[in-house]
């Protein structure tokens, strides 16, 4: 299979204009959920031996970046994209509302707390783009503020990236009828009702809003040291196969090497 990973790349050449951007894109990759279920299978191995390689030659980092709306698929996307990589270097970080001791700093500064370090792999479910999306779409924040805060990004997006993170960042696009059938299935299976939050429904009215916030904001941080990749996600197996490719080819282009050992004074054979 050829996977050209710029039909989902945001840049000027291809802007974000979400109402055009699809939802479902099972079809991008096979047919059935079973074929794509077989090609993600058929891709971890190589995904674990790349972050092994960035382990061993402990130069640089990544951080990729999860962003969608309740139900988007985050944790889902964690669990089936990275099930068979050595947990060793691999780290997720979660943003849920900000604790009264990180209200007393800088909105950045509990970000910049868990970014990777040399030879890791972290993943933030949620991140610090929720300070320009949910602040902006509760009126939280003002334009000034918003405008600001973006530029912050940026900045420290590229401070990242001159200091040996390489940045992917995903948006998992869903559908508003997908959403309601996922928090549908919360509520009847007792085995996922714990995962029902009534905050979601005030999010859900506000669909639009948030839309028209992702929208923006993607378009106005999408950068070369940073890009933003806007992923179909009404499919689970399509998604995660998506985002393995962009992984892959994300990591390959970084072309890591196995560090030399100095085996000078080192035994032929071991006693």
């Amino acid at each position: 299979m050829t996977f050209d990973s710029n039909r989902y790349r945001i840049n000027t050449k291809n802007p974000l204009n979400i109402k055009e951007f699809s939802t479902n894109g099972k079809k991008d990759i096979a047919e059935s959920k079973e074929e794509r279920n077989a090609i993600l299978t058929a891709l971890s191995p190589e995904l674990d031996q790349l972050q092994d390689l960035l382990y061993a030659e402990h130069q640089r980092k990544v951080l990729i970046v999860l962003q969608g709306m309740d139900t988007s698929g985050k944790d889902g996307t964690i669990r089936a994209v990275f099930q068979s990589v050595d947990p060793l270097a691999v780290r997720t970080a979660y943003f849920k509302a900000p604790t009264e001791n990180e209200l007393d700093r800088d909105y950045l500064w509990r970000v910049h707390n868990v970014v990777p370090r040399r030879g890791e792999i972290v993943i933030f479910n949620r991140s610090h783009y929720e300070d320009v999306l949910v602040t902006k779409v509760k009126g939280w924040i003002s334009d000034e503020e918003e405008q600001r805060r973006l530029r912050h990004i940026n900045d420290f997006e590229r401070l990242l990236a001159e200091t040996g993170t390489v940045i992917v960042k995903f948006f998992l696009h869903i559908s508003k009828d997908e959403q309601k059938e996922r928090l549908q299935e919360r509520l009847d299976n007792p085995h996922k009702q714990w995962k029902f939050n009534l905050g979601d429904l005030d999010d859900r009215k506000l669909w639009g809003d948030f839309q028209h916030q992702y929208e923006k904001v993607i378009n106005a941080t999408s950068t070369e040291h940073a890009p933003w990749y806007v992923i179909p996600a009404d499919s689970k197996s399509g998604r995660n196969v998506i985002i393995m490719n962009i992984l892959l080819q994300t990591l390959r282009e970084m072309e890591m090497q196995y560090p030399k050992a100095d085996t000078t004074n080192w035994p032929k054979t071991i006693d």
